[in-house]
């Protein structure tokens, strides 16, 4: 029996071909995570496209038969979409999804202009794009969807920050008290005096613990996320002048730079088979996304940049019942985000190395220096 893939430093390193060897090797391996726990790694396009849809794999921790914790948050928390399982599942989706119509998204486009301008506005000459743009973008974003004031935001913006990039554990566990505290004081003030933000419409059907853990998830999916595909997206087009930020664009960032490299764990409610593999109930499935973004038996030229390919199913949202319910919003700020810095600057160039973070799950910057050239 082979070794089980190890998420180890030459992995991590050059993702692109490790995963090029895993899916020529076949569709599922054994492989361990970082803390050494027992995982199922499914490689190729079709086996996780198939995955992503499939109800016999749950989203539910209580299924898991190894103990899997997770991250360690509230019990009120815990409770989101990412780990529910119909019917809760379809219940919640379907309150929180009227916060997410196209109508209600594409009216957030002036907003959401108005900030990236006033965002580009203020990057000097020699710009991190990280910290300057691509960070407090999607978190204004957020602030302006939970109706925060726009005194509170930088604020916010601190709390999130040590929350979801951790480098002291006791700063990270004093912010998550925080914003906490803020966003319980914040649901109590849109039940007393509603608005037109995202907390103020579906409050009337929901409790204040599921508004709560959809504040949370807001943050946890829609933020991080966000930031490492936009500076992805904008490291790719560094490279590539003159290339114009519209849709098939966006699309191809999603595909080819997307951050996320695995979906969100599932547990088999009963023994399942995948590819040809017999996966026991409870064990952990990880869905590689970023191997199925690049298997040449689906995308022409996987490993080339296409920002103008035509087909292009890419699942860097997911597919069936856990499609991402803020793709409309995401799909919005990146093609906004993109547009108005390539708009402003369409001679802006690389001033030095960019930095990347990295872990078996995320692959995103840390820090993108450039020069900035109207």
């Amino acid at each position: 029996m082979p070794e089980p893939v190890r998420f180890d430093d030459e992995f991590l390193a050059d993702p692109v071909c490790a995963y090029a060897r895993l899916r020529a090797a076949g569709p599922v391996h054994r492989a361990e995570s970082p803390d050494g726990a027992p995982v199922w790694l499914v490689t190729r396009y079709a086996e996780v496209k198939a995955g992503l849809g499939d109800p016999r794999l749950s989203l539910d921790k209580a299924h898991s038969s190894g103990g899997y914790r997770g991250l360690d948050l509230p019990p009120a928390l815990d409770k989101n979409l990412l780990n529910l399982d119909a019917p809760e599942h379809t219940r919640l989706r379907r309150l929180l999804g009227r916060a997410f119509t196209p109508r209600r998204v594409e009216a957030l486009r002036p907003e959401v202009t108005r900030i990236a301008e006033e965002l580009a506005d203020a990057l000097p000459a020699r710009a991190d794009l990280m910290d300057g743009y691509a960070v407090p973008l999607p978190i204004t974003v957020i602030c302006v969807l939970l109706g925060v004031a726009p005194a509170d935001v930088a604020e916010f913006r601190t709390w999130t920050d040590a929350v979801l990039t951790p480098v002291d554990p006791g700063a990270a566990r004093e912010a998550m008290r925080s914003l906490y505290g803020f966003v319980v004081g914040l649901i109590a003030e849109k039940r007393a005096a509603p608005g037109e933000d995202l907390l103020s419409v579906v409050a009337p059907d929901l409790t204040d613990d599921e508004l709560l853990s959809a504040a949370f998830l807001l943050l946890l999916a829609g933020y991080e996320n966000v930031v490492h595909t936009l500076g992805n997206g904008l490291h790719e087009l560094l490279t590539r002048p003159g290339t114009a930020p519209g849709p098939s664009t966006v699309e191809e960032i999603l595909r080819y730079a997307a951050p996320a490299q695995l979906a969100i764990r599932r547990f088999p409610l009963r023994d399942v088979e995948i590819g040809g593999t017999t996966i026991p109930a409870g064990d952990t499935v990880l869905l590689a996304l970023a191997s199925a973004h690049r298997d040449e038996t689906v995308f022409a030229d996987p490993d080339g940049f296409d920002a103008e390919r035509a087909d292009n199913p890419h699942v860097g949202f997911g597919h069936g019942p856990h499609f991402c319910l803020g793709a409309p919003l995401a799909r919005l700020e990146l093609e906004i985000g993109f547009g108005t810095l390539l708009r402003r600057f369409p001679a802006m160039a690389p001033a030095g190395e960019p930095v990347w973070r990295s872990s078996f799950r995320s692959r995103g910057l840390a820090h993108l220096p450039v020069i900035l050239r109207a």
